[in-house]
């Protein structure tokens, strides 16, 4: 897939701020994202675990 100039710009600017500043000061901008993704994929299973098939999917990614 090719993604947009701006969208190329965007990964170099943020791999900058990585690099030019400590871990603590980055993790403040990145951790609210990472804890919405597992909160969403955590609501997504809840979800699916409502039905038969939905648990059936869970275990065989699971592979249970």
């Amino acid at each position: 897939m090719v993604r947009d100039k701006s969208h190329s710009e965007q990964i170099e600017r943020w791999a900058k701020f990585v690099k030019s500043n400590p871990r603590k000061e980055w993790i403040k901008h990145l951790k609210p994202f990472i804890d919405s993704q597992i909160k969403k994929a955590n609501d997504f299973f809840k979800k699916l675990a409502k039905t038969k098939e939905g648990r059936e999917k869970i275990r065989k990614i699971k592979g249970i």
